[in-house]
């Protein structure tokens, strides 16, 4: 579906342009478009490269371990209806570490991996379960300390001070995570009061 969108607001732009007679200016701001992605990809993955490397260190020397026991009490709370040694809890705390280091890209496959433990754990139902809902609030507004992605954006256009986003983005993010877990509990006691949770 979301194919045709696209490609009906290609053909729109293209009608509208010839229309108007702006073809040329489209088809510069095609290429510059174009020419954009590419530098801001390179840079993006000089970065995300470096942060890999510093995470992979980090997994090696055993830190990710650690800093995964540190944060397994919480998350037990969080998550009741996981057992302690099933591999979704794994996933779910490499994932929530990754967004906390500002690897969105590395966490994603750990949260499907994560998605996919608990939908085994809801024996394949349709309807998602108490803890995929709570993983998908967390996953989204997780606690952010090295926002790596959008600093590597603000070095590929020349920011002077591509790093003083560090603080707001974790005020910002230990908020909106604190939101999403409170909003995730209200919810599942409304449910629960209801006789559906």
């Amino acid at each position: 579906m979301v194919n045709y969108i696209w490609v009906g607001m290609m053909i729109v732009g293209f009608v509208f342009a010839a229309i108007n007679g702006t073809v040329d200016e489209v088809n510069k701001a095609l290429f510059k478009a174009a020419t954009d992605a590419v530098t801001i990809c390179f840079g993006l993955m000089s970065v995300l490269v470096f942060w890999l490397g510093l995470m992979k260190i980090a997994e090696d020397s055993g830190l990710l371990v650690k800093l995964s026991k540190l944060f397994r009490p919480i998350v037990r709370k969080l998550f009741p209806e996981v057992p302690p040694d099933h591999p979704a809890m794994g996933y779910i705390l490499s994932n929530m570490m990754a967004n906390t280091f500002g690897l969105g890209n590395a966490a994603t496959p750990l949260g499907i991996k994560a998605m996919e433990q608990l939908k085994e754990l809801n024996k394949g139902k349709n309807e998602a379960s108490r803890s995929m809902i709570t993983f998908l609030a967390i996953n989204t507004s997780c606690i952010t300390l090295i926002p790596t992605t959008v600093i590597a954006i603000r070095m590929t256009h020349g920011s002077v001070n591509p790093t003083d986003i560090i603080l707001p983005t974790i005020l910002a993010t230990i908020i909106s995570m604190i939101g999403g877990v409170l909003i995730d509990r209200f919810f599942y006691e409304r449910r629960k009061r209801s006789g559906r949770g």
